[in-house]
């Protein structure tokens, strides 16, 4: 017996991807929705652009969806522009269900909605661990936006929802922009061939203080959870593994993975984003000596999005006593969680 219709919106990215083919999986017809969405692992592809109403009605026409899971965000050059774009993504994409009876929607966001936009990064100074209780960090931020899209349309339409906010997802995807598991992957392989130290590239305040992250099958797991169990509808849920852990310690175990002498860590950051600067071609020169699959980095490597989340200033720990008392215990430990990646890009010879 099918437990239901997903529409699973953002498909291709490092959380729907892996959402998608655990609800496959578990026992869902899942739809899967993007801009160039393709069949796999039994997704049934939904290809369209949501800024455009019109595209999105005519590809959703018809479909039988029972549960929607959000997925997604595209990204402008200012906050401001951010909340208009992702709001009329989720409007538009209510608007062409709308004569569907939909039972729930589960949105995933994240710790930004503790730290602040990415324009006011870390604004907030919210005590940790972060708490969904906490109030709003003041100013424009578009998970606010979609939180509010969300709520006002399970009212009028009558479905019951779930946000879900995990920290730094960990998780197999390609071409991804938020990827930290296959950036320091790369980042580590890159150190590994031409004989650099591996330099966390990141705040002293990192190396240092605790912190958490979240695989993305924890993540998919709890969005199950939450989407079918009545008594924790309508809640907003931190998602992490439930253990913590100081970069000084994970740094020096990934570079053991990888085989790599370990830096001590820098006075001041030193951004990937700048290290690998004019990186291409060696990247290419490794790929085509060890006949990885993609020789282009930009497909594998976000260092942008890594260099945020290393390079803070402030503490980052996620409280997942509510989850627990509502009912969800999954747990994952990271260090696991990142060598189990490591080991699937080696097999699928992404890295060397």
């Amino acid at each position: 017996m099918r437990k239901g219709s997903a529409l699973v919106v953002g498909a291709t990215g490092i959380t729907g991807g892996n959402l998608a083919s655990y609800l496959v999986a578990s026992g869902w017809t899942v739809y899967g929705l993007s801009r160039h969405a393709s069949e796999k692992n039994g997704v049934i592809p939904v290809a369209t652009d949501l800024l455009d109403a019109s595209a999105t009605r005519e590809a959703l026409a018809g479909l039988p969806i029972t549960h929607v899971f959000y997925c997604t965000w595209v990204g402008r050059d200012n906050e401001k522009a951010n909340v208009e774009a992702n709001s009329a993504m989720m409007r538009n994409l209510f608007a062409a269900l709308g004569d569907v009876e939909l039972q729930h929607a589960s949105l995933v966001t994240g710790t930004k909605q503790y730290l602040g936009s990415f324009e006011a990064y870390g604004s907030g100074r919210i005590e940790t661990p972060f708490r969904e209780s906490e109030p709003r960090v003041p100013g424009d931020n578009f998970y606010y936006a979609l939180e509010d899209v969300l709520f006002e349309t399970a009212e009028r339409q009558g479905f019951a929802w779930n946000v879900h906010r995990p920290h730094t997802v960990i998780g197999y995807a390609r071409g991804n922009a938020m990827n930290m598991g296959t950036t320091l992957a790369v980042y580590a392989s890159i150190c590994k061939a031409t004989g650099k130290p591996f330099v966390f590239p990141g705040s002293q305040v990192q190396w240092n203080a605790l912190t958490d992250m979240t695989d993305a099958l924890v993540l998919a797991r709890q969005m199950e959870w939450a989407a079918t169990t009545p008594g924790a509808a309508n809640q907003a849920f931190n998602t992490v593994n439930g253990d913590v852990f100081r970069w000084r310690r994970m740094w020096r175990e990934i570079g053991e993975y990888f085989g790599l002498e370990i830096a001590d860590c820098p006075e001041t950051p030193q951004p990937l984003d700048t290290q690998m600067v004019g990186i291409d071609t060696t990247w290419r020169d490794i790929a085509e000596k060890h006949d990885l699959v993609e020789p282009d980095v930009t497909q594998l490597a976000s260092w942008w999005h890594t260099d945020a989340d290393l390079g803070r200033d402030q503490e980052c720990v996620n409280d997942t006593a509510k989850s627990r008392d509502f009912g969800f215990d999954h747990f994952r430990e990271t260090r696991s969680a990142f060598f189990d990646l490591f080991d699937r890009l080696r097999a699928e010879k992404i890295i060397p």
